[in-house]
């Protein structure tokens, strides 16, 4: 903006006293009457011999910016013939996918040199996980990274994407614009979240520290001792298997757009939280048969080509067969107003499984029973659940309040005996 200048162009020169007040009105209400408060510069520049005030205003990162104030950001969308309010986050991602411009592409450090991209970026673990010999020259290795859109070439020097920082950060915190984005565990005391007395945020990026990430996370973990054949053993208490897939998961599909937060992973005594920004782009109830959506596709795609995680859907399938295979109670999908939250629960007996705990695990087994083209039944409940053979009754309300829930049905709708009947998922 120009101050100083009238509309048809003749210069209308104000007072040092009026430029003052501008720009304290204006930095008032950058700072305090703004949602996200926002930076501003300015400058004065004599033209025609008379004072212009300049006021500069970067683009934001964190759009769409409006007034403070619950009531203040009203915006509105078309849908199927009717007008939807939006919320801000709706807006936030409409403005992304209007840009064209997806959030790994853009610039997380620019203009930089060969030497910074080598200081800030984990080449060495780029090369590692993708089985590659590392590079005997510099311009090879940013050559390298330059392909799968790690980094880019500019005119003079190079950017580093939010790609590449993302995944192959040395520490998170140097790049200003993602420095939330760095995975957060906490252990707290007990099963509530008064007292925490650990908790680490990871400083590396999401593919050279991933290893790390899950060996810590296991570390905090107490060992269920179990007996094998006369022989004791100890184990953790939850599957690794279901830890790496929900932790992969939480990482590739948060909502990057949503600032100040990132994946969070807390540890009580008798469950595990996973939460990350940004809702489920499928229905909770379908996460074990339905298709994979991404909304970081080239996130998504890197990560599978470096074994951190798949994109053909059998994650979550294989962490429930694991979990099935602990006999852990089932775990939980949240779908919450702008997160995502996966509860992993410590092993229970079935007589402290609650009506709805019983139920979900009951859907849970038939979805992944039916996707691995195998019968549930009476037996297969039985055998989920750990319930002796002479308490078929037990399986048998089992099966029937979770058919009430409207999440089973029969496979065989005309077959009246019970003792034979199979059953597939709602959706089936």
């Amino acid at each position: 903006m120009a101050i100083g200048i009238n509309n048809d162009g003749k210069s209308s020169p104000l007072s040092k006293i009026e430029m003052d007040e501008i720009i304290l009105k204006l930095g008032n209400i950058a700072r305090n009457n703004i949602a996200q408060p926002v930076g501003i510069e300015h400058a004065v520049i004599v033209y025609n011999d008379n004072p212009v005030l300049f006021i500069h205003i970067s683009e934001q990162q964190n759009k769409p910016v409006h007034l403070r104030g619950p009531s203040i950001f009203d915006s509105y969308t078309r849908s199927a013939g009717q007008t939807v309010k939006l919320s801000r986050h709706e807006a936030t991602q409409l403005i992304a996918l209007s840009t064209g411009y997806d959030f790994e592409s853009q610039t997380a450090m620019s203009n930089v040199d060969m030497d910074e991209i080598i200081g800030q970026l984990d080449y060495d673990t780029y090369f590692t996980l993708q089985q590659k010999r590392l590079p005997e020259t510099k311009d090879t290795i940013i050559l390298a990274l330059a392909e799968d859109n790690l980094v880019n070439k500019t005119n003079t020097a190079w950017d580093i994407l939010n790609l590449g920082a993302i995944l192959f950060a040395k520490n998170i915190s140097t790049f200003k614009h993602i420095s939330r984005k760095a995975v957060r565990v906490v252990v707290y005391e007990g099963t509530s979240r008064i007292k925490a007395f650990k908790e680490q945020e990871d400083p590396k990026g999401y593919a050279s520290g991933f290893e790390g990430l899950i060996s810590y996370i296991m570390d905090q973990l107490n060992p269920n001792e179990i007996i094998e054949t006369a022989l004791r053993k100890n184990v953790k208490v939850y599957p690794e298997i279901a830890i790496r897939e929900f932790v992969a998961n939480s990482l590739i599909h948060q909502d990057f757009m949503i600032s100040g937060t990132g994946v969070l992973i807390e540890i009580f005594t008798d469950r595990m939280e996973f939460t990350n920004p940004g809702v489920p782009l499928v229905d909770i109830n379908r996460f074990i048969d339905t298709a994979p959506k991404s909304r970081n596709e080239s996130l998504a795609s890197l990560m599978r080509r470096l074994n951190i995680c798949e994109e053909r859907g059998s994650g979550i399938d294989r962490a429930i067969d694991a979990i099935e295979l602990f006999q852990l109670p089932a775990p939980k999908f949240i779908r919450g107003d702008d997160y995502t939250r996966v509860i992993l629960y410590a092993p229970a007996p079935l007589t402290r499984m609650n009506n709805e705990d019983r139920t979900r695990a009951c859907y849970q087994h038939t979805c992944l029973h039916y996707v691995n083209n195998k019968p549930v039944n009476n037996q297969s409940v039985r055998k989920r659940f750990n319930i002796a053979i002479n308490n078929v009754s037990f399986a048998s309300k089992i099966i029937a309040d979770t058919i009430e829930a409207g999440l089973i049905k029969p496979a065989d709708p005309e077959n009246g005996s019970k003792k034979f009947a199979s059953y597939i998922p709602f959706w089936a």
